[in-house]
């Protein structure tokens, strides 16, 4: 079954094909040389004693060019060169044959021959084509989906044949390319209409319901420019992503709505993936905070590089047991042990560091939502600083090789509570990377993470498809943003790069504009900013910073192997000093009525308290 469902079952029939073909060509070509009823027999005989010759020197001909391992629903004039180079060598064989064994051929039979033959060759090989195409032609009629592609590359003519071969109702009716150079050319007879600035009148003249961009080559400027010209036409827009993503398959398969990682302002960021491969490999590797967005991505690489035992470790049991699921579902053989307990109750942390023993802690889990923190600042302190302290004690206590806190560019000049107490934990990782002599501590400094939960993509798209408005904090806002799996390449690039208290970034790019931001996010969805959809500028919250930054200017900077990442100098600390205001600090929390933000502004000295 095996084989005649397989490849080699379609090799086997193209064989029998030309086998048929070489011997249907020598009759034909006897038969329009001579009255069918009237060949010399000597001739006749002579083509019939060589068939067997034929036959082997088809087989291996075609073989040769690679006529029976090409994909012939794209073929081209390459494949069509290759048929008729083929042709000449059978046909310089039988010559050769002929003249050698001195068969008696009249000479106009082979050139006849060669050409009934390449006929025969190629209808068998495009005849599936040509019948699709004839089909799809007869089909215009139903059409329902008018296509304009954005770019005129290699790309684009794939992806046009891609679509013409499926005739699910699908048709390009006309490119867009900025090279004037292809102006009022076709493509695969396809009009190519003109550059950017054309796209919105022949929206109208060839009456579009859908646009895809197929230039995959193109920067993210680019790309996010038409983007925005896509989206004032307020049609579905559809991307082609990098084509090497895209090797293993169609490249219509691969065509997406853009989504908001598409308005990233810059390349997405690439690790070492040996490098990690090598570190985690055969590791215990726990995850604190496991079930949320970027534990949870933090699960799903790390499981990739195949550890000893993953431990996801959370508080909140839904978000744990989904990544549990999921982990299993993809990796069946992967060992796997989910823990339900909070980074808070330092016996419960001492009874999982005490039987798990592991080599690599990943420290996500954190309360981190500014103005929720603002109004309940003893529970941020608690989860938080006194969270952390517990998980980097028992770190130093059971040896761990690697601990990789996750922090935030909010711990720089902290003007909110959150931020205050992220800056604390970067401290107390420093702290004990200069105590501890086995465990190399460090942290990862994140921007804003797009998609992640409580981040403002998810609230802009939930206040879109409510019909508005969607709320702005200040007209001039910017902020840093990284992708989940950026975020957490970084997190795992850290760990390969740490010696004992850096704290990494990310070189982000330039910052967003929140109100850019919504606004693109506005088109997306099909609709027009302030016209459809509202944008309200509401103020900023307490504790919020204009700009964001990702360092101090006092830590400074050094480079690392990868160039999108760069380390801050930890920063001198009395460390005897902070443990003692961070222990009052901790025990202030658990007590009502206390002034916390001012406790924490004399533990964290760059905090500025902006509201009570």
């Amino acid at each position: 079954m095996d084989f005649i469902n397989g490849k080699n079952f379609r090799i086997f029939l193209l064989g029998i094909l030309d086998i048929i073909c070489v011997a249907a060509s020598s009759i034909c070509s006897l038969a329009l040389r001579f009255d069918i009823s009237s060949i010399p027999p000597e001739y006749y005989e002579g083509a019939v004693r060589s068939m067997p010759v034929y036959f082997v020197v088809t087989i291996g001909a075609m073989a040769f060019f690679k006529l029976y391992n090409r994909v012939w629903t794209y073929a081209s004039l390459n494949e069509l060169f290759s048929i008729i180079k083929a042709s000449v060598l059978i046909e310089a064989v039988f010559v050769c044959y002929h003249m050698f064994w001195q068969v008696s051929m009249p000479r106009s039979y082979y050139l006849i021959n060669f050409g009934i033959m390449t006929i025969l060759f190629c209808v068998v090989r495009f005849g599936k084509v040509f019948i699709k195409s004839f089909r799809n032609s007869q089909n215009r009629a139903k059409i329902t989906n008018r296509i304009m592609v954005i770019g005129a590359g290699s790309a684009a003519t794939i992806l046009i044949k891609e679509l013409r071969y499926a005739g699910e109702g699908s048709e390009v009716v006309c490119a867009i390319d900025d090279n004037k150079n292809k102006k009022n050319k076709y493509i695969l007879g396809v009009p190519i209409v003109g550059g950017r600035e054309d796209i919105e009148k022949n929206i109208k003249k060839y009456d579009i319901t859908e646009i895809i961009i197929a230039i995959p080559s193109a920067d993210i400027q680019t790309t996010r420019e038409i983007i925005r010209i896509c989206q004032e036409t307020k049609k579905p827009v559809k991307i082609l992503p990098a084509v090497s993503k895209s090797l293993t398959t169609s490249l219509s398969k691969e065509v997406r709505p853009v989504n908001y990682e598409d308005l990233l302002g810059r390349d997405p960021i690439k690790v070492n993936q040996e490098g990690i491969n090598s570190f985690i490999k055969d590791k215990t590797v726990m995850v604190t905070g496991g079930g949320g967005s970027i534990g949870s991505e933090l699960c799903r690489q790390i499981i990739k590089y195949n550890p000893k035992k993953l431990l996801i470790l959370d508080i909140y049991e839904n978000n744990a047991y989904e990544i549990q699921m999921e982990l299993e579902r993809h990796y069946p053989e992967a060992d796997i042990s989910t823990l339900i307990g909070s980074i808070r109750d330092y016996d419960r942390m001492e009874a999982i560091f005490s039987k798990y023993r592991p080599d690599i802690v990943y420290h996500a889990a954190a309360h981190k939502h500014v103005p929720l923190m603002e109004k309940s600042p003893n529970e941020a302190i608690k989860n938080n600083c006194m969270g952390t302290l517990n998980v980097v004690k028992l770190a130093d206590k059971y040896k761990v090789d690697n601990f990789v806190l996750i922090s935030t560019d909010k711990a720089v000049r902290p003007t909110n509570i959150m931020g205050a107490t992220k800056r604390i934990c970067e401290m107390i990782v420093q702290t004990y990377a200069r105590k501890s002599e086995h465990t190399r501590f460090a942290a990862v400094r994140f921007g804003n993470v797009l998609g992640s939960n409580g981040s403002v993509i998810p609230l802009f798209l939930k206040q879109i498809e409510e019909g508005g408005p969607v709320t702005v904090t200040h007209k001039e806002i910017t902020r840093f943003f990284m992708t989940i799996p950026e975020a957490v390449s970084l997190v795992l690039q850290a760990s390969l790069f740490a010696k004992g208290g850096e704290i990494f970034v990310l070189d982000m790019g330039k910052p967003v504009r929140i109100y850019e931001l919504a606004e693109n996010l506005i088109r997306l969805r099909g609709f027009k900013p302030n016209v459809d959809i509202k944008i309200d500028v509401i103020g900023l919250r307490p504790g919020e910073k204009l700009y964001e930054e990702i360092l101090m200017d006092e830590e400074g900077l050094d480079k690392t192997d990868n160039k999108m990442i760069y380390i801050g100098k930890p920063l001198k600390i009395d460390e005897e000093k902070f443990l003692d205001k961070l222990d009052n600090l901790i025990k202030a929390s658990f007590e009502n009525g206390m002034q916390i933000k001012e406790l924490t502004e004399e533990v964290c000295d760059t905090y500025t308290i902006t509201d009570n």
